[in-house]
């Protein structure tokens, strides 16, 4: 490839992270670092944060960086998507192809590295980050294919810092389920930009298949199938105030989030996805770690 000027480097660099969308990381990362406070009754060992860290964030890009590789035939005749790195030629195939690679091969040694068993558990869970991409063309449960992609997380960080399944996985196990149908619920709601487009593709998305009223009634289910499951780890937890008021703003957000969206207001859509939604993860993770550190204020 030869020496290119720093100024090249950087800029490869920024349309990398533009591709990947590398800061709505935020979305995994508190509900994979809940996993690993709940295994650890508090703040894990630098060395499993570290490594959860690198991990999430490795498994992250590696699925966005696949999903750009496979969808860039299908972004290429979106209006909302013409301009993506591999549509505009920013940066090449070979180039995204191999970033996949070499993140996929990052998430799966850092996963070994943290642990044997989380080494060959990374390997299925590698299938389902990047076999999501694939789900549109098949059916309209694609929506849940993602919101399990980023349900994996507690459960995998729990993992990582317990070592094995000797430990009790309900708790891991609720947040995921929360995950997922939060990630599925915001996901169908992200889809009602692309109805026209999906429906021309022939693409299989839950907005083209049964409409927008569904598809929003569908969003509320699914919020609400999380909110109770979040709730439920509150009750296995024994939580107090700090918790339980974490859950009233959560809930605030889910119905927030609908309220902007009421009618056709869908230009409102990006902001509603990657503005208020990235606050779940972070207000969640935040009344784990406030009860977990015994911040009960009951009285």
């Amino acid at each position: 490839m030869g020496w290119r000027p720093r100024g090249a480097r950087v800029n490869s660099l920024q349309t990398t992270l533009r591709m990947i969308k590398f800061e709505h990381t935020i979305f995994a990362l508190p509900f994979a670092f809940s996993g690993a406070w709940i295994a650890a009754s508090g703040m894990p060992e630098l060395f499993d944060l570290a490594g959860i860290l690198v991990a999430a964030v490795a498994a992250r890009s590696a699925a966005m960086a696949f999903n750009r590789v496979v969808d860039r035939d299908i972004d290429a005749t979106n209006p909302r998507t013409v301009d993506r790195e591999l549509v505009s030629g920013k940066l090449s195939l070979r180039y995204a192809i191999g970033f996949t690679v070499i993140c996929s091969a990052v998430f799966v040694a850092t996963a070994a590295w943290l642990s044997p068993l989380c080494g060959w558990l990374s390997i299925p869970v590698l299938g389902v980050l990047l076999g999501y991409s694939r789900l549109k063309r098949y059916g309209w449960f694609c929506h849940f294919g993602l919101g399990l992609a980023l349900g994996i997380a507690p459960a995998g960080a729990w993992l990582a810092v317990a070592k094995d399944f000797s430990g009790e996985w309900s708790l891991p196990l609720w947040i995921g389920a929360g995950v997922l149908t939060w990630v599925a619920g915001f996901d169908l709601l992200y889809a009602l930009q692309d109805v026209a487009h999906d429906k021309k593709e022939g693409l299989h998305s839950f907005p083209a298949r049964f409409g927008s009223r569904a598809t929003r009634i569908a969003s509320m289910v699914c919020y609400a199938a999380a909110f109770l499951a979040w709730t439920k780890v509150g009750m296995l937890l024994h939580a107090g105030l700090p918790y339980m008021a974490g859950m009233g703003v959560v809930l605030a957000i889910f119905l927030f989030q609908h309220w902007l969206l009421r009618g056709d207001r869908l230009h409102r859509v990006p902001m509603v996805f990657f503005r208020i939604n990235a606050w779940v993860g972070v207000v969640f993770f935040s009344a784990l770690w406030l009860d977990l550190a015994g911040f009960n204020l009951d009285v």
